[in-house]
């Protein structure tokens, strides 16, 4: 095997490595803050509407003492504006910031810090943007119809590798079917799974996934494959250089987790909305104040119109209220421990 094959590898064997491996992107001091903006670093409301979903959850339960699990915590942004906005409401919150990277500096103590998922936990488990971060192999449409891997050297230079089989297929055959040459996916079963575990590692609650998105009627057709640095989209390249991210096909995660495998299912125990609706629902809309506040009351106006600024932000249609939300309902189960998620 001469060097230079040894550097051919498929997309998520590379995607980890870049990463999640020694020097790897999401192991570095700057954290993603860094490089991109999530709907965390966008504004505090998002933090308050996520504190108004756990007394949701803890008013289900019936309980004060509420699990909140954060799942790729980044650097604990989330779970540090969740704990300041239900500061007096009563809760008593315990908090598990889920994530590779190693312990930031001056973090709350009440956060407890660890690289895998916390087993039999009884509250609200929230992921946000991190399937899109589970690494997934790349499949392409040849120019006879074949569908093949997509292999990748460091650089971010491409080929076509063998023929997809087995599990891979099946996955796409089932959920992202490739039929025109040039067509690519993205094979999403270990999203599937690191999803489903995570459902299953809660006793009792509700487990949410907000991501990039799409579902079967709009799949991309090459595919949505791409790199960040420093706040701008670049091309692709496992060289640790940059984000690696990708859309998730959340109807295919939602079956895996125990749901129906249509984004509008209506069981009872969870579905597919837009974050503008979640968050709509959770009190964040991005409306203007009134004008007369400007005249009785200048500084509580200039605050409400930074609010519904942020808000509108949050909600906006071709940016971050387009992401998707998955709920999952876990009734209670006795307080039993179920198998929890090694890593991600």
């Amino acid at each position: 095997m001469t060097d230079e094959t040894c550097q051919w590898q498929g997309w998520r064997e590379a995607a980890e490595r870049a990463l999640y491996g020694p020097g790897g992107f999401y192991l570095r001091p700057e954290g993603p803050a860094g490089h991109f903006r999530t709907s965390v670093h966008a504004s505090p409301l998002f933090a308050g509407a996520v504190a108004r979903l756990l007394g949701e959850v803890a008013e289900e339960l019936g309980t004060t003492g509420i699990d909140l699990v954060d799942v790729g915590a980044g650097r604990g942004e989330l779970l540090t504006g969740v704990l300041a906005a239900t500061e007096g409401s009563g809760l008593t919150v315990r908090a598990y910031a889920v994530e590779r990277a190693g312990r930031p500096a001056g973090l709350d103590p009440r956060i407890e810090w660890t690289g895998r998922i916390p087993r039999g936990t009884r509250g609200l488990l929230f992921a946000n943007e991190w399937l899109d971060n589970v690494p997934v192999d790349v499949a392409e449409a040849d120019a006879e119809g074949t569908v093949r891997y997509v292999e990748v050297r460091p650089d971010g230079t491409e080929r076509l590798g063998g023929p997809v089989e087995g599990r891979d297929a099946e996955w796409l055959a089932r959920w992202w079917p490739l039929t025109e040459p040039g067509a690519r996916a993205e094979i999403g079963w270990p999203r599937d799974e690191a999803w489903a575990a995570a459902v299953g590692s809660l006793a009792a609650g509700r487990a949410v996934a907000v991501d990039y998105a799409h579902v079967r009627a709009s799949r991309p057709p090459f595919g949505s494959l791409t790199g960040f640095r420093a706040g701008r989209e670049v091309p692709p390249a496992p060289d640790g250089s940059c984000d690696l991210t990708a859309h998730v096909a959340l109807a295919a995660c939602a079956a895996a987790g125990g749901g129906a495998d249509v984004p509008t299912a209506r069981d009872g125990l969870g579905g597919l909305v837009t974050q503008r609706e979640a968050l709509g629902r959770l009190g964040v809309e991005g409306g203007r104040p009134p004008l007369a506040l400007a005249s009785a009351d200048p500084a509580a106006y200039l605050r409400a119109l930074s609010a519904a600024g942020e808000a509108a932000e949050l909600t906006a249609r071709g940016g971050l209220g387009d992401f998707l939300w998955l709920t999952r309902r876990v009734p209670g189960r006795g307080g039993r421990a179920v198998s929890g998620l090694g890593g991600y």
